[in-house]
């Protein structure tokens, strides 16, 4: 006989896994009170390590050419519809500083596979960031790079580095990228990051074209597994100009439901609430918080015009004065939680 939903979670919380299949029929099977249950526990996983703090992440959107052609992404090469922008190292630099003023600790600097951007000029902005700011964390989100490469970027002092893997299923990768691009590339860059002491951020789209049950238990076994000190997930939402224009969009309770049992996975990790999330629900943010998440990443983009869409109708959220800084902050008070202005690393150990 199968264990129940409930038990499941039961073993869960208390062992911190579960296998292949037992995910596939949590996933299949939970009822409303299960996930009730989850989010409940998840949330008290997430305080007694954590409290009630929510870190900051200022987001820098750097670029958006890309080498790439993901079927998903609005910020695909082939799309010619896009408004393409560099910044440059003094506009980046200057985005740190307004971050900074606002308090902010981490900038996380995210871009298309840009090949403008070589090492060297990666590693001189990230040098610069590090020795104007050297209290702060900075994130990099700039795609698979070889070893030698994230090695330079380590070097030049980058603290993490977010490499969402996708999917952990091959077959679903493969209906996801083009044949040029390999799961197995993608998961030798992680290993690659984990190797080097990267704080190591993962993580995928819940309701991506052709993701089923089973697939999304191997990502929970895979990040079971992998163990790094962040996970991102958002639910999948199309975008007009890419061939999943006409998918329909991830569902966000089963985005809650495994932000939760993220959550339960990895009590220690950091766990954004991401923009994807606020753009389907206008609680988006607050329901993922809710739900386990404790990061949230506000854009210090700031620039009009600047279209980094990787899929539709993506909110921008301009952290560029005190006054949306101290609405966030009262938002976030009304529902329990508090900001933190720590540098907030994830207190689960790296590999070395």
């Amino acid at each position: 006989m199968n264990p129940t939903c409930k038990q499941l979670l039961d073993c869960l919380i208390k062992t911190k896994s579960l296998s292949v299949d037992e995910y596939e029929f949590l996933l299949k099977n939970f009822s409303e009170n299960d996930f009730n249950f989850a989010i409940k526990s998840a949330k008290e996983k997430c305080e007694k390590h954590y409290g009630s703090k929510i870190f900051l992440r200022g987001l820098i959107e750097f670029s958006n050419y890309c080498k790439n052609n993901c079927f998903y992404c609005g910020i695909r090469c082939e799309n010619k519809k896009l408004n393409r922008y560099r910044m440059t190292k003094e506009e980046i630099l200057q985005c740190c500083q307004n971050g900074y003023n606002l308090g902010l600790k981490t900038f996380v600097l995210q871009s298309g596979e840009d090949s403008f951007f070589t090492d060297e000029i990666l590693c001189d902005i990230v040098s610069e960031i590090k020795h104007n700011f050297p209290s702060c964390a900075i994130t990099l989100s700039v795609g698979e790079k070889s070893f030698d490469s994230y090695k330079l970027l380590k070097n030049a002092g980058t603290d993490r580095f977010l490499l969402r893997h996708e999917t952990a299923d091959e077959n679903h990768y493969s209906f996801l990228h083009p044949k040029n691009m390999s799961f197995e590339n993608r998961m030798k860059c992680i290993e690659n990051l984990q190797n080097l002491g990267f704080q190591l951020g993962i993580g995928m789209m819940v309701g991506s074209p052709k993701q089923t049950t089973k697939t999304l238990a191997k990502d929970l076994s895979f990040i079971q597994r992998i163990q790094p000190q962040m996970v991102g997930i958002g639910p999948f939402i199309s975008h007009k100009d890419t061939p999943f224009a006409k998918e329909p969009n991830g569902s966000i309770n089963l985005t809650l439901f495994l932000i939760a049992l993220i959550r339960l996975i990895l009590p220690k990790a950091l766990i954004p609430s991401t923009t994807a999330l606020a753009t389907l629900t206008s609680q988006g943010r607050i329901q993922g918080l809710l739900a386990g998440a404790n990061v949230l990443m506000p854009n210090l983009t700031s620039e009009k015009g600047r279209d980094y869409s990787l899929y539709n109708n993506k909110l921008r959220t301009g952290l560029e004065n005190v006054n949306g800084l101290k609405e966030l902050s009262e938002n976030l008070n009304n529902h329990g939680f508090s900001i933190s202005y720590d540098r907030g690393d994830s207190l689960i150990p790296v590999k070395n």
